[in-house]
């Protein structure tokens, strides 16, 4: 097996450097901390397990061999698209399974991407290239990899649903580096497909976000659902929430609570978009949820969850509220927490407001079961039940989508 991470980078973390010819006296940009994580045991299994431990070595070469700017940048924006690709027809059973890793894991592009991401911050070309012109290549590879870039519709499709789905990157890795997230899972399982409900059929498209607040900082979410919730029939973000249950979030917050990301970087403040002035405390979800909680998608059971925490009006300590948040109150945590999961949900909550479609689209956050390994299992990359649980919540997700477009709203 060849295990190659970036030689750049491998070499930086060595402390070595490697000039040319171009740039003999600059420094190699550092590794980040999601990519210095790339080089542990689990990480460059799952790749071997799965084919994807080739992704990156060929990448490099492709970029090495580029002798232009804009050359560089269509090798970053084919490649970028043909991983994400490239995961989800693995995922849904396409082409090559490329080793004995489930084909339902999503942490094959995780990785991947992050060996490709550190082969651009590391890639030393014989032109100048500048921070801005590395930044943007970056920009690309991480929208063309998560399929932002990659959400298509049918144009002329009488009677068929349009319907928007988001999921995010494994994190907590420094916590355990084995972890999958199951709405990645999801979003790898459901892309490009068409779900029957009681209503007709309903095409899904899908993409991916990072576990990273200064994505979402830098508008990240608008940029990649703006054009498309106008058109949509319904969408949904998706991530890993509590144990054994599944929670439709009833209010999101404007707060960010300060939990490290996938950086080892926490941020404690209100959440930031564009015209603050005009910002709301909390947004609602618009999804069909009494239909959602009563009907039955599967093992795991569905919860309205109404419960945030709140400043009071005139308040200066926190209170949680089982009911929902009260007039006046601020932000401290939505139903889904003050993490980024429930950042995604009330960006993706306050642009349907702002595009005026509250009255009109279904859309909110849905928070699945915590995927979990056997017991007794703390060093397998992966097992039977691991599998098994995993497989369950990408399909009552399904179902759960399927009863949420034929109850409309």
């Amino acid at each position: 097996m060849r295990v190659r991470v970036g030689v750049l980078a491998l070499a930086l973390s060595a402390g070595l450097a490697f000039p040319t010819a171009a740039t003999a006296t600059e420094a190699v940009p550092a590794p980040t901390v999601e990519e210095q994580r790339l080089t542990q045991a689990v990480p460059q299994e799952i790749l071997a397990r799965s084919g994807f431990d080739a992704v990156a070595p060929r990448f490099a070469r492709l970029l090495e061999a580029s002798h232009s700017y804009a050359r560089a940048r269509q090798i970053v924006t084919r490649e970028g698209a043909a991983l994400w690709r490239r995961a989800v027809d693995r995922v849904q059973g396409r082409g090559p399974a490329g080793g004995d890793l489930s084909r339902d894991d999503d942490r094959p592009l995780y990785w991947a991407r992050l060996g490709m991401t550190s082969e651009v911050r590391t890639w030393q070309p014989g032109f100048a290239v500048t921070d801005g012109q590395r930044t943007a290549l970056l920009d690309t590879l991480e929208r063309t990899s998560r399929g932002q870039t990659d959400l298509h519709y049918p144009r002329h499709a009488k009677g068929l649903k349009r319907v928007l789905v988001t999921g995010f990157d494994p994190f907590t890795l420094d916590r355990d580096i084995r972890i999958s997230n199951p709405s990645g899972a999801t979003a790898l399982a459901l892309d490009g497909t068409v779900i029957q409900t009681a209503d007709g059929p309903a095409r899904v498209e899908t993409a991916m976000f990072p576990v990273r607040w200064q994505d979402f900082a830098e508008q990240s979410v608008e940029r990649a659902l703006r054009p498309y919730l106008p058109h949509v029939d319904l969408f949904t973000t998706v991530s890993q929430g509590r144990v054994g249950r599944f929670d439709v979030e009833r209010t999101n917050g404007a707060w960010r609570g300060g939990f490290p990301d996938n950086e080892n970087i926490g941020r404690t403040e209100t959440v930031p978009v564009a015209d603050p002035a005009t910002q709301p405390q909390w947004t609602t979800t618009t999804l069909p949820y009494a239909a959602i909680v009563a009907a039955d998608t599967g093992r795991f059971p569905v919860y309205d969850n109404t419960s945030v925490t709140e400043i009071p009006a005139g308040g200066a300590e926190p209170v949680v509220r089982p009911e929902g948040p009260t007039a006046g109150s601020t932000a401290r945590a939505g139903g889904g927490g003050n993490y980024l999961s429930n950042e995604i949900a009330y960006r993706a909550t306050l642009l349907r407001d702002r595009l005026g479609l509250h009255a009109s689209l279904p859309g909110g956050h849905v928070h699945t079961p915590v995927l979990q390994f056997a017991a007794g299992n703390t060093q397998d990359v992966t097992d039977p039940e691991f599998v098994r649980n995993r497989l369950d919540i990408v399909a009552q997700v399904r179902a759960i989508l399927a009863v949420a477009v034929a109850a409309g709203r």
